[in-house]
């Protein structure tokens, strides 16, 4: 291995290791969010140094040197940031690192050890594949292999005698012509939908809207490293529910009651229409301030889980977000009516800190 290569990779350790250390500080961020590309997040990290001796000021004296009694600080120390003059010198500067949402997805389940995902048998697609997989001496040009043709070419003048070292000019003919062959693989897929509700009446803020954010980032992360492809799907509801994009989704605000079963209706109708649970694996994820409008919709939402949406999902999940305005009662009901049953996962997301735990609740069984 190169010594740029080796000194690339202790560089990566390094990074890997103070990501892992500080996860839950950065689970607790949006910043990360908002460095996201289409396969790389860029993680902001303070100035990493390597181990280095610094020598000081000239005059500056050392240890056991100069005048001083027992007790004496051996020097005054650096300056606290934003105290002191103004300085020429530089300051400590943060390190944008770029990695992979794969990276980043495995640190998350070391980190939290979460299972990997088994989906369900029925859920698993088959879709064909080329392999190159061998030689064969006839195909398109744009198969060719130029190594293999170059070799063969090489030995046919060697063996022939053609080959001249003070003029070693190598000519394919037809004969030494060498191309890629393939065969079609049967690959099994595993395909899953995220669904995400919302709770966007009056009583849900900025502050939850961005507890909701950042949680389904880490949710996305985990997800496409187990599943081949994901599709998402965005409701918000108050006292009715539709289908929104992610803008709409995360910077919508109504004013309305809450119905939480009008999300329920819709998401379920949702799996019928687009996504038969024998071909893919649903995960659905409710967010709320635990507000619900009287009247038995929490009985109604009970019902409807249980009879409807439950049988077709590998897990639901509901987290609740803390709210001036929400009363919180809608995780206790789920939990005293529905908390026996494996495939439902409640969770309180109270400040950012909780997202680490959330996280875990949701994805640490494997389903």
């Amino acid at each position: 291995m190169k010594r740029v290569d080796r000194d690339l990779n202790r560089f990566r350790q390094i990074v890997r290791g103070k990501i892992k250390k500080d996860l839950r500080k950065y689970m607790s961020h949006g910043e990360m969010i908002g460095r996201q590309g289409k396969r790389l997040v860029s993680i902001p990290l303070p100035s990493i140094d390597l181990p280095q001796f610094r020598y000081g000021a000239k005059q500056g004296g050392g240890v056991g040197q100069g005048e001083g009694d027992v007790g004496d600080p051996v020097g005054q120390g650096d300056p606290q940031p934003g105290q002191g003059e103004a300085g020429s010198e530089p300051g400590q500067h943060v390190l944008e690192v770029d990695m992979t949402l794969e990276e980043l997805a495995a640190i998350l389940g070391e980190e939290l050890q979460l299972p990997n995902i088994q989906p369900k048998g029925r859920k698993n697609l088959i879709s064909e594949k080329d392999r190159y997989v061998g030689i064969r001496r006839t195909g398109p040009n744009s198969l060719r292999h130029f190594k293999r043709t170059y070799r063969e070419a090489l030995r046919r003048q060697i063996s022939s005698g053609e080959y001249d070292q003070a003029d070693p000019i190598v000519v394919p003919i037809r004969e030494d012509m060498r191309y890629r062959s393939w065969k079609e693989t049967l690959q099994p897929e595993s395909n899953a939908v995220i669904i995400y509700m919302m709770d966007v009446s009056g009583s849900m803020g900025t502050e939850q809207k961005e507890l909701v954010r950042i949680t389904a980032f880490w949710i996305e992360t985990w997800l496409r490293s187990q599943y081949k492809e994901i599709e998402i799907r965005y409701i918000v509801h108050d006292a009715a529910a539709k289908e929104v994009d992610q803008e709409t989704f995360y910077h919508i605000r109504e004013g309305g009651g809450t119905k939480i079963s009008s999300a329920y209706k819709l998401c379920n109708r949702l799996i019928d229409e687009r996504y038969p649970a024998s071909e893919w694996n649903i995960y659905p994820f409710h967010f709320s301030d635990g507000d619900n409008w009287g009247g038995g919709d929490t009985r109604e939402c009970v019902e409807l889980l249980r009879n409807e949406i439950l049988p077709k999902v590998n897990q639901f999940c509901y987290g609740q977000v803390r709210s001036l305005y929400g009363s919180g009662r809608f995780a206790h009901d789920l939990e005293e009516l529905l908390g026996a049953d494996e495939r439902v996962v409640v969770s309180e997301i109270s400040e950012r800190d909780d997202i680490y735990d959330t996280i875990k609740d949701f994805l640490g069984k494997g389903k």
